[in-house]
């Protein structure tokens, strides 16, 4: 049986196949010229850094240091590279491009920007807008470091696009049809025509310019009680603290516009966000079996108190 974890090595096995043929990363040597790719990245830290060794080198590019020498060696035949004690600790030695170097630096970075412009220009408008937002992805996924998670208030179209992704996810996870896309519009409608700043807010959570989350605090029918909707993390952010933020922020919102109690509705099935509101604080007040977004469910009331 395939598994999840199968189906992502081979996607990621693909991608690398058809990346290395498209750039030609195969080929005996890059993009035409007399360096093979590994020589033409020690070329480009060579021209890029100042003074570098070559163990500077082979860390930045994750490469075996005896390999990263041999190929110095040979641009030193060449006449690319020249070696020179560094002052500071006599068996260091420091590496440059010689003016030769130089020269053959400049005609592989000429050579490889044509290269990429004839690819991109290969591809349609929207071919391409696709690759280089993949290509910032992929660059941020191999930084290392977490992204970061942002809230931000609400902007023209986020309205629309939490109904959407909301009823997209709940229908993939759960099967609801679309009577829940239905209900999330009509909130969303009700929240925008009637807003108060001095009773309601809302908090769109992003990571890398991307929408990854959603809250709203919203003004209930009895004086002094808030009411939490559309709470919702999109599957690959979970696990980042996304919901945990977006929950403390509107419970601290609710208590500085003076409310006394935050109220919230939602169903057993949501098992994760139901974990979040308790270990924020939340108790479960009532339980209703309910037939909803083509299920049976069972609608849950859980309700925090926010004043002494």
């Amino acid at each position: 049986m395939t598994t999840r974890h199968d189906q992502d090595i081979a996607t990621l096995r693909a991608f690398n196949r058809l990346y290395t043929s498209r750039l030609g990363l195969l080929d005996a040597a890059y993009d035409g010229s007399p360096f093979t790719l590994s020589e033409a990245r020690i070329l480009y830290e060579l021209a890029n850094r100042t003074d570098p060794m070559a163990a500077d080198i082979a860390r930045a590019l994750r490469l075996d240091p005896a390999q990263v020498s041999r190929t110095v060696k040979r641009f030193q035949e060449r006449g690319l590279v020249a070696v020179r004690e560094s002052p500071a600790h006599g068996r260091h030695q420091l590496l440059s491009l010689t003016e030769e170097g130089g020269r053959a630096f400049a005609t592989l970075e000429a050579s490889t920007r044509m290269a990429v412009g004839r690819l991109l220009e290969s591809l349609s408008p929207f071919q391409r807008s696709r690759l280089l937002a993949a290509a910032v992805s992929i660059s941020d996924a191999f930084e290392g470091t977490e992204p970061e998670v942002r809230l931000r208030n609400l902007r023209t179209g986020d309205l629309g696009l939490v109904a959407a992704r909301q009823a997209i996810l709940y229908s993939s996870e759960y099967g609801w049809n679309g009577d829940y896309e239905a209900l999330a519009a009509r909130i969303l409608a009700d929240f925008h025509q009637a807003f108060d700043p001095r009773k309601d807010d809302a908090w769109i959570a992003e990571v890398s310019g991307r929408m990854v989350g959603s809250i709203f605090l919203v003004r209930g029918e009895e004086p002094g009680v808030a009411k939490l909707r559309l709470l919702y993390v999109e599957p690959d952010a979970r696990g980042m603290g996304v919901g945990q933020r977006l929950v403390t922020t509107c419970i601290a919102r609710a208590r500085a516009l003076g409310y006394e109690r935050l109220e919230l509705w939602t169903v057993t099935a949501l098992t994760a966000a139901c974990r979040l509101y308790r270990r924020a604080g939340f108790v479960m007040t009532g339980e209703t079996p309910n037939h909803r977004f083509g299920h049976d469910l069972v609608d849950q009331i859980w309700s925090l108190r926010l004043t002494p």
